[in-house]
């Protein structure tokens, strides 16, 4: 059997340590749930505060109590890494959760991000349970709101509404459920759905009614850089509620999350549409040469890729065609050369014979 040679050495090589780099890469924060008391992980990855509890058969959490001034966190205690790289980028995260409000105007409920000094387990009834936290603390928090009494000091002119907070409980964007035919406040269960892309910067929220599908045009829509908030590169994401003046209860059936590394080829700043419109020009000659750019370097792409999975190929009929068993051959039927005999024959004609013919 041939030595093998310098460059499947090599090739091996490199794909062993591919291989050991994607094991030994940090695990992307996720989780799915659909009960909450019958999850095998929930007490040890989960943590509830305040009036927050499992509730029916743990098919739910009850965050606030139907009492007023009651509160509640429901809290995924694994810190998740929200800022990575040299220079800080955010991270890509998405979650989903179906929710429901009773009717009342109390403190509301909120989809948080908690830095890692945030006091988790201080809580008021009022403002979804965050106001205490932030009066006593500089940490800024992040926060989706779902709310429902008015509020002119804050700026809510309208008690069924969807805001996002950013370091305080002033809204920096509010939308009107009412828009999408939906109540907040009716006991009906609903889904929400967060998505922050922190390539574009931009965190969209959709909503719908539980059973519906996800809308493709979000509710929400906002820029926002995440990476500029906070010190630390990780974060805790929860749920937290207070029930205000009112017996209003909010509740969580569902909850998912997860987050997703975003590629340096996209770590750059978004561009400013306004900025764009002033500096379009014709630019008849530089398009077509950018096409014909494109179409080389999709040829070159191609070429590379052929050559490399033909590469893979020979290599593996090489390792594997080395390996095949040889049948012995039994002596007998081993082919051996043949000596033939050749003999000189006269052939002599009768020429009475032959002049008959005539």
């Amino acid at each position: 059997m041939a030595s093998p040679s310098l460059s499947t050495c090599l090739t091996t090589l490199s794909l062993i340590v591919f291989f050991f780099r994607a094991l030994s890469a940090v695990p992307i924060p996720s989780f799915s749930l659909n009960s909450f008391g019958k999850d095998p992980s929930f007490e040890s990855d989960f943590a509830l505060y305040g009036d927050a509890k499992v509730v029916n058969g743990g098919s739910s959490v009850q965050l606030s109590g139907p009492a007023s001034s009651s509160a509640g966190r429901f809290v995924y205690k694994r810190p998740v890494r929200v800022v990575e790289g040299n220079p800080r980028n955010s991270v890509s995260f998405s979650t989903y959760f179906s929710f429901s409000m009773s009717p009342g105007n109390g403190g509301g409920l909120a989809f948080a991000v908690f830095p890692s000094g945030f006091p988790l387990n201080v809580l008021n009834g009022s403002s979804f349970g965050l106001s205490h936290g932030l009066k006593e603390t500089a940490i800024r928090v992040f926060a989706v709101e779902f709310d429902t009494p008015r509020d002119a000091q804050h700026g809510y002119s309208n008690g069924n509404h969807v805001g996002v907070d950013v370091a305080n409980l002033v809204s920096v964007t509010v939308s009107n459920v009412s828009s999408i035919d939906l109540v907040l406040n009716n006991g009906e269960r609903l889904n929400c759905w967060i998505d922050y892309e922190a390539g574009s910067k931009r965190l969209e929220v959709r909503l719908s009614k539980f059973g519906d599908i996800r809308p493709v045009s979000p509710f929400i829509s906002h820029p926002i850089d995440l990476s500029e908030m906070w010190n630390e590169d990780e974060v805790f994401v929860g749920f937290s509620s207070s029930s205000g003046n009112s017996s209003q209860t909010c509740v969580a059936y569902s909850w998912s999350f997860k987050t997703r590394p975003v590629p340096h080829w996209m770590h750059s700043q978004p561009l400013d549409p306004k900025t764009l419109k002033e500096d379009m020009r014709p630019q008849t000659v530089h398009e077509k040469r950018a096409c014909l750019l494109r179409v080389l370097a999709a040829l070159i792409f191609g070429t590379g890729c052929g050559a490399l999975g033909a590469f893979i190929a020979l290599f593996l009929c090489t390792i594997f065609g080395n390996k095949r068993p040889v049948v012995p051959v039994p002596e007998e039927f081993v082919m051996r050369p043949v000596e033939f005999e050749y003999k000189k024959v006269n052939v002599i004609v009768d020429k009475s014979i032959q002049n008959g013919g005539k």
